[in-house]
């Protein structure tokens, strides 16, 4: 926990003064964190609201009523009833019970939902980070791609006596010190089923100088509890209970052989010993959790459109006080775009590459960087 190095001591007690003479029944935020417990939302902001006892509700058209509760949104078809009783979004079956069931690749986890296409569950997914206090940055279903904007996670601030006065008007005094994004794939899988993936990133503000009067962002590992409790979330979100989720978490299926390099004649590939539906489901995970961002992609043509992401320099654009104090050059560089090439070789053999534009094998040492990255992740 840290107070921002934005605000000098002389600040705080500016605001101290302002804030003995506010109002006093101001409620601060309430987030809070834990293994199996997460909530980015402000809790106690106000209370929900209702309509009074003497008045009544209006006759509102049909198009602004909400569904029923065992609907899901988006006009997807009404919920299946499990043999626990539940309301789930996926189709039960023999092998699912549930409608639904959970895949591993090492600590990589994805949920797999029976029966559902992404456009069904596309609409779920955007209320499901709205709900738990999110703002979508990226929201792109033509290429299944939806991503947070960084969000802070305000539980690690300890309530002192300072935040239980100042924090009651301008608690944004106070910083964690930390921001966390999340990353959805979503992507057709095999039998109709839909595979969704969370891939969670972070950055901790670090105080520098010798009075700790500035600081700078670095990243931090991602964390892989943190995304299985918002797989746990989420299948929460799509009807089942905490019990049965943790026991889907439990009980994830593995099944996916070691990837091996290829120099033959010059060229660096990589060799996956599956099919292609199963390689570019972990191609597409392995390059979300590297440096390299995914700008778009083309299933029919087996290729992810990616780039080098500078996450600190995104924070200090679009962060909390970036928007008011950063510039943006007049003509700022992108970074140069890679073509991650998934070719199928065989039913049992799947072909990795960099390559150009014209579909050639790139042997750049920055093409080779990349194949040695995912090489890494995907083992």
């Amino acid at each position: 926990m840290k107070r921002s190095a934005f605000f000098s001591h002389a600040v705080r007690t500016a605001a101290l003064v302002f804030a003995l003479g506010a109002l006093a029944g101001c409620d601060t935020l309430n987030d809070w964190f834990s293994t199996d417990k997460v909530d980015y939302k402000a809790t106690k902001s106000a209370p929900p609201l209702s309509v009074p006892g003497d008045l009544t509700t209006s006759n509102a058209p049909t198009r602004y009523t909400a569904p029923p509760a065992n609907a899901a949104l988006g006009g997807a078809p009404e919920r299946n009833k499990t043999v626990a009783g539940n309301a789930t979004e996926g189709v039960p079956n023999a092998q699912d019970p549930y409608g639904m069931h959970i895949e591993r690749d090492g600590d990589r986890r994805w949920l797999v939902v029976d029966g559902r296409s992404p456009d069904q569950l596309w609409p779920q997914l955007q209320a499901f980070w709205q709900e738990n206090g999110f703002a979508l940055k990226t929201d792109a279903p033509a290429t299944g791609i939806m991503m947070t904007d960084w969000a802070e996670n305000r539980a690690n601030i300890p309530d002192d006596w300072f935040r239980r006065t100042i924090g009651r008007v301008v608690d944004f005094a106070y910083s964690s010190g930390t921001r966390d994004r999340f990353r959805t794939l979503v992507e057709h899988g095999p039998s109709g089923a839909t595979d969704i993936s969370i891939t969670h990133s972070a950055l901790e503000e670090m105080l520098t100088g010798q009075d700790k009067d500035s600081s700078r962002w670095i990243e931090r590992p991602r964390n892989p509890v943190l995304e299985a409790v918002f797989l746990s979330k989420l299948m929460q979100k799509f009807g089942l209970t905490e019990a049965q989720s943790k026991e889907l978490l439990a009980n994830a299926r593995p099944g996916t052989a070691p990837v091996k390099i290829d120099m033959a004649g010059g060229e660096t590939t990589l060799e996956l010993q599956e099919s292609f539906d199963r390689a570019w489901l972990r191609v597409g995970l392995a390059l979300d959790r590297t440096n390299f961002t995914v700008d778009n992609r083309d299933r029919t043509k087996g290729i992810y459109y990616v780039r080098y992401a500078d996450s600190m320099d995104e924070l200090k654009r679009e962060g909390v006080l970036g928007k008011l104090f950063y510039r943006k050059p007049a003509a700022q560089k992108t970074g140069q775009v890679f073509l991650v090439n998934v070719r199928s070789k065989s039913d049992a053999l799947t072909q990795v590459a960099i390559s150009d534009a014209n579909g050639q094998i790139d042997t750049s040492a920055e093409a080779k960087k990349i194949l040695s990255l995912l090489h890494a992740q995907l083992n």
